[in-house]
């Protein structure tokens, strides 16, 4: 193995955003001590309406808020909770506020749920990355190792694998052979990347999560089923993060791709050569079969069933529990099994909700033509 630099030194300070990290581990110690609402504003580029000297101890959820604590308001359908929220300082949305002055002290900023979130990645950020080899862990020599790479007990990393800088392994780890993995990866424990397989800069993957195992390929004989060796791999592009206990098969020749920025949830099949593009968002248990590609920014809910070999285009919604066994246009918005137009299956749906009756009322004017008939 070499390694190029594994001390374990922080790395905390040394970041470029160590002054703000300086200033934000004083705001967001939230336990330990107290802040104004000032600090806050000042950080996120907010304005103030109200105390600027509020002090905030904690954060609650707008709901359930506590005294001197912090939340927000982003959306119109909690802007109620501005005036009977126990909190004592909201940052809100500036489309929501048509006052000059608020029951409680105000942070307005143009999206508050991004701002929010923006506190909460660099809380996230400050905790600070794992270093170093822990004891246990199992390298072949040939494999290469970046600097302030964290890798944890009882991870094998096979022949010629290369880990990018930064990237963190945790403990129960397998890396097959010739994988390669960007920087600032990481792989939760139980995570299993087969052969061959690579992994771009900033992914995630979560554990128990089945990288590269062999597609669903099987020809039939006079004799049975007789397997189909899969011999390509899985490419995970920059910025994609898979959810816990997901199988995502190798092509049987070529690659399954992921792109760039797609995001995956748990327990989710994507089965051999199938391309995803970018962008994409995939609910949980959803399942993908062989060779579809998928265009970028679709949406696709839960338990959605794709069928193999088709085409599904740009900013498509596939609402959860459809099954979509044809090709779709971009920005097709479907539901249902076949899933069709989701205006026209809620249009048909209230008719199948009323077939019993339907078919009661025709056997009625048949049984009345009947007898008027023999009349």
């Amino acid at each position: 193995m070499k390694l190029n630099s594994l001390s374990n030194r922080s790395v905390f300070f040394k970041s470029k955003f160590s002054k703000k990290y300086c200033v934000f581990h004083k705001l967001l110690s939230l336990q330990d001590m107290e802040f104004t609402a000032s600090q806050i504003a000042a950080f996120i580029n907010g304005k103030i309406i109200g105390d600027e000297n509020t002090t905030i101890t904690g954060v609650s959820p707008i709901e359930g808020g506590e005294p001197n604590h912090l939340s927000f308001v982003a959306q119109e359908r909690f802007a109620e909770h501005i005036y009977n929220t126990e909190c004592s300082v909201l940052i809100v949305s500036e489309k929501l506020l048509t006052k000059d002055s608020y029951p409680v002290t105000i942070i307005a900023v143009e999206d508050a749920y991004l701002s929010f979130q923006v506190l909460m990645n660099l809380y996230n950020d400050m905790q600070g990355r794992k270093t170093g080899i822990e004891q246990g862990a199992v390298f072949h020599e040939t494999s290469v190792v970046g600097e302030d790479v964290y890798v944890g007990a009882f991870t094998c990393v096979s022949e010629k694998v290369k880990i990018g800088d930064g990237s963190q392994i945790y403990p129960h780890v397998y890396i097959g052979k010739n994988v390669k993995i960007g920087k600032n990866c990481i792989l939760y424990s139980g995570v299993r990347v087969y052969d061959y397989c690579v992994i771009g800069d900033n992914c995630v993957v979560h554990s128990n999560t089945v990288i590269g195992s062999d597609g669903f390929g099987f020809q039939p004989t006079k004799d049975g089923y007789q397997k189909i060796p899969q011999l390509g791999n899985v490419v995970l592009e920059d910025n994609v993060e898979i959810g816990s206990n997901c199988s995502i098969d190798r092509g049987t020749i070529g690659s399954t791709v992921i792109g760039k920025g797609t995001k995956i949830d748990n327990l989710i099949q994507i089965a051999h050569n199938v391309k995803i593009g970018e962008n994409n968002v995939i609910a949980a248990q959803a399942g993908i079969a062989g060779s579809t590609v998928i265009g970028d920014w679709n949406q696709i809910g839960g338990q959605v069933g794709i069928v193999g070999h088709i085409n599904i285009g740009n900013q498509v919604k596939i609402q959860a529990q459809s099954g979509v066994n044809s090709n779709t246009k971009d920005g097709e918005i479907l539901y249902g099994s076949p899933a069709i137009n989701a205006g026209e299956y809620r249009r048909n749906y209230v008719h199948f909700r009323n077939l019993t009756n339907i078919v009661k009322q025709i056997n009625n004017l048949e049984n009345n033509s009947k007898d008027h008939t023999n009349e």
